[in-house]
C-alpha cells in the first residue's frame, strides 16, 4: 500500500546546509521508497506572508527549485510543483473557511505570539497581523486536503496546524455528509539532524548564521565554515567534541569511520584552523558535483519551469477532480439542468443539451488506482474497487465504456447498489435510505451505461469510417 507523504517549502530564503541535512537530503532519500507517493512543493503563497520582497520571493523559487532537483529528487518518481500553479488550493481554501471555526484560528500558535507580542509592547491585539497570517492554517490544510496526503513531515512546532487541518476536514466531511478527506497525519522524524549554525545556536536565516548550501561556490563556503565559532583552546590541546558546532557539521556529512578518526585527532590536538579545512574538504566533496548540476540548473531557468509545470500537471490531475465533487457537495452545481419558471410573455427558453455521463479515473490517498462514474447531472454512480494495476483499472474502464444497461449485474449490498462483473463486486454506489430510492438509482445507473455504451460504439464507427474513407 502506497503512503502519500506531502512537504512544502516556503520560498523566502537561500537554501543553506541547515536546509539541506534537515529537509532536502531526508526527504529525498524517503521518495525512493516504492511504497512512499510522495509530494514536494515550492510554498509561494505561503511566502507572501512572509515577505513583500517580490524580487526575494522570485529568486527564492527558483533557488529553491534549483537544490532540490541537484540534490538528486528526481520529478518523474514524485509530484513536484508550485503551490501557485495549482488554482485548485486557493478554491480548496475558501471551502474550506467557509466551514472553519473563528475560535479555531484564534488558538493558532503564530496568531497567538503575535498578539502576546502586541499586548507585552502596550500596541493593539491585532497590530500588524495581517488576514494571511490569520488564515495561514486553513491554507495549510488546504495544501494537504487537496491531496489526500497521509502524512506530513513536519516539526514539532508544526504539529498544531497539521491537527487543524484534521479538524477542518472532519467538520467539511460532517456539514456535507460524506467522507471527502483522509485524516493526515504528522510524520516527526526524530532522527533528522538539526545543524548549528556559525555561532551555535540552530542554523537559521533569523539568525544570520547560516553556511550556504551552493549560492557564491565553494569560495562562500569555505569563507563561512572558516567563521564558526570554536573555543580558545590552541594547537596541541584537546579539543572537546561534545559541544563543538564544527564536530556537529562534520558528523552530519561524514560517515562513522571517518567521524571516529576526525574525533580522535581532535582528542588529539589538532588546530581549528587545520580542523575547518577538513571540515570544508568533507562537505565540499558531497556539495561539489551537486553545485555542477545547481549552476546548470539556475543558469536554464526554462528547464526548471518545465519541469515544475510537469509537476503541476499531475497534481491538478488529483486535486481537479476532488474539487470538482466537492462543488457539488456545497451546491455550487451547473444550472444546466435546472427547470426555469416561465414568465407570462417571455420567451420560450432553448433547452441545452444534456450532458453525457463520463467515466474518470483517478489514484487515491493509499495510492490504488480507481474509476468514478458520474452521470450527466454529476452524480456520482459507482466508484470502483481499488486495484494495485493501473493497468487492471483501466480494463473495468473499458468495460464500463462498453456493458450497457441491460447487460449489466446490479445488486443490492446492504443500503448500496454494487456491480458484479464474473461475479465479483467491482464498483459500488452511494448509500440509500430504502428500496424505492435504490431502485430509482439502479434506474439511473443502467441509462448511464447504455448511454456511455451508446457513445462509444458511434465513436468507433467513426474512426472506423474515417479510415476507410467514407463518411459516418
Amino acid at each position: 500500500m502506497h503512503t502519500r507523504v506531502l512537504t512544502g517549502i516556503t520560498t523566502t530564503g537561500t537554501p543553506h546546509l541547515g536546509n539541506y541535512v534537515g529537509a532536502i537530503r531526508p526527504a529525498i532519500q524517503a521518495s525512493r521508497d516504492p511504497n512512499v507517493d510522495a509530494f514536494y512543493f515550492m510554498a509561494d503563497y505561503h511566502a507572501l506572508i512572509k515577505s513583500d520582497d517580490a524580487d526575494r520571493v522570485e529568486a527564492s523559487r527558483l533557488m529553491i527549485t534549483a537544490s532540490w532537483l541537484a540534490a538528486g529528487l528526481d520529478p518523474e518518481r514524485t509530484t513536484f510543483y508550485r503551490q501557485s500553479d495549482v488554482p485548485e488550493v486557493p478554491e480548496l481554501m475558501w471551502l474550506l473557511t467557509c466551514v472553519t471555526s473563528k475560535g479555531l484560528l484564534n488558538r493558532a500558535h503564530a496568531y497567538k505570539a503575535a498578539v502576546d507580542r502586541n499586548i507585552e509592547n502596550q500596541e493593539d491585539a491585532d497590530a500588524g497581523v495581517t488576514a494571511g497570517l490569520y488564515m495561514y492554517p486553513v491554507l495549510m490544510a488546504a495544501d494537504i486536503l487537496a491531496f489526500n496526503a497521509n502524512k506530513v513531515p513536519v516539526g514539532r512546532d508544526q504539529i498544531q496546524h497539521i491537527e487543524m487541518a484534521r479538524d477542518i476536514a472532519q467538520r467539511f466531511n460532517h456539514t456535507y455528509g460524506r467522507e471527502f478527506f483522509v485524516m493526515p497525519e504528522a510524520l516527526i522524524e526524530e532522527q533528522v539532524a538539526t545543524l548549528p549554525g556559525l555561532d551555535g545556536r540552530k542554523m537559521s536565516k533569523s539568525y544570520d548564521n547560516t553556511i550556504p548550501l551552493f549560492e557564491g561556490g565553494p569560495k562562500a563556503l569555505r569563507e563561512a565554515i572558516m567563521k564558526i565559532v570554536t573555543d580558545s583552546r590552541a594547537p596541541g590541546e584537546p579539543k572537546d567534541t561534545e559541544d563543538s558546532a564544527l564536530f556537529t557539521i562534520y558528523k552530519a556529512f561524514a560517515s562513522p569511520a571517518e567521524t571516529a578518526a576526525f574525533a580522535e585527532s581532535l582528542h588529539g590536538g589538532l588546530g581549528w584552523g587545520e580542523a575547518k579545512q577538513v571540515l570544508f574538504d568533507r562537505v565540499n566533496a558531497e556539495v561539489a558535483p551537486m553545485r555542477e548540476r545547481y549552476d546548470a540548473l539556475m543558469a536554464s531557468p526554462g528547464q526548471m519551469e518545465d519541469i515544475l509545470l510537469a509537476g503541476a500537471a499531475k497534481a491538478r490531475a488529483i486535486a481537479g477532480p476532488l474539487v470538482e465533487t466537492l462543488r457539488e457537495a456545497v451546491g455550487l452545481r451547473s444550472a444546466r439542468h435546472t427547470p426555469v419558471a416561465h414568465q407570462a410573455g417571455a420567451a420560450t427558453p432553448v433547452t441545452p443539451k444534456a450532458k453525457p455521463p463520463r467515466l474518470a479515473s483517478f489514484r487515491d490517498g493509499d495510492g490504488a488506482f480507481r474509476v468514478r462514474l458520474f452521470g450527466g447531472d454529476g452524480e456520482e454512480l459507482l466508484l470502483s474497487v481499488p486495484f494495485a494495476d493501473p493497468k487492471a483499472a483501466g480494463t473495468l474502464r473499458q468495460t464500463l465504456a462498453t456493458l450497457g444497461g441491460a447487460q449489466a449485474t446490479v445488486m443490492s449490498e446492504g443500503d448500496r447498489l454494487a456491480l458484479l462483473i464474473d461475479g465479483k463486486v467491482v464498483a459500488t454506489g452511494d448509500s440509500y435510505p430504502d428500496d424505492a430510492a435504490r431502485a430509482d438509482a439502479t434506474g439511473r445507473l443502467r441509462a448511464a451505461l447504455d448511454a456511455l455504451a451508446s457513445a462509444t460504439a458511434e465513436e468507433a464507427a467513426a474512426k472506423a469510417a474515417q479510415a476507410s474513407g467514407q463518411r459516418p
